[in-house]
Formats: structure tokens, sequence, C-alpha cells
């Protein structure tokens, strides 16, 4: 398999991951993804974003292949975004963002919206980083280590 091009040199893997799916419009495109969404107009309406910039953000997610396009499964002549394996990997990043929205953005008893598990129809647990031996592993105990 051919290597693909460096969109963005810096060795930070944060940095990189920010290029694709950093800016609002990107991350909020995955997230309708995971609920479902599937066509240009949807997202749209979902969204509230304007045609321009919904076009030039899904075109980069297709391109950076979080996304894939796919005739229509309802055998009209649209198209539909679906999520590759690598915008799959993404649900932890979406979940994340969600936990922390959910603790610390919301006043107690202010509705919004819960990620239910659907197996036993339970909000889904707090996602915690671990240790090897299953302890919560806390940002103190981390530290970043620059390959060459």
């Amino acid at each position: 398999m051919p290597r693909r091009k460096i969109m963005n040199p810096q060795p930070c893997p944060v940095a990189r991951g920010v290029d694709i799916v950093g800016d609002r419009w990107s991350l909020l495109i995955v997230r309708d993804a995971f609920d479902g969404v599937r066509r240009f107009g949807d997202f749209q309406r979902s969204l509230g974003v304007a045609r321009n910039i919904l076009s030039d953000r899904l075109r980069k997610l297709v391109d950076a292949e979080v996304l894939a396009t796919q005739a229509a499964s309802d055998g009209s002549a649209y198209q539909e975004y679906v999520l590759t394996a690598k915008g799959e990997s993404l649900f932890a990043v979406v979940l994340a963002l969600r936990q922390w929205g959910e603790r610390y953005l919301f006043e107690p008893g202010e509705p919004h919206s819960l990620l239910i598990d659907k197996g036993s129809g339970q909000p889904v647990p707090l996602m915690l980083p671990k240790t090897q031996d299953g302890a919560a592993l806390l940002p103190a105990a981390t530290e970043v280590r620059k390959l060459t």
C-alpha cells in the first residue's frame, strides 16, 4: 500500500488529528454520521451550515478517508456519506467530548441528549483511560516521548 501524503508535517499526532476533524463542522458531521445521517441535505438540516462549508468539509473528510461516498441505499440518484473504519474509530473521541460536555457544560437538571447502550438500555458509562493493570490513568502519570 503506498504511503499517504502527509498533510501536516508536525510530529504531533494531536496536531495532525486536529487538521482533519478539529474544526466545529467536521466534528459535528462525524457526530451526525454516528447518529445515522447520510445525505448532504440531512447534514445541512441537522447542522444549519452553509452549503459551501458543508461541501468543503465533506470533501475533506472523504479525502482523509474518514467518510466514503456510496450510492443511495434507496436506489435514488443521490449519494450517501458513510463512516469508514477510520471514521468509526473516532467514536471514542466523540464520546469523550460528549461526556466532557455533559459533565461541565450543563446546569444540574438542564435537558440534553444522552447516549444509550442499546444492549442494556442504560447510559454509556464514563470513559476513562486505564493503565495496563486496569487502574485509572491520570494525566500526571503520562509523558510524551518524541520518536526519532
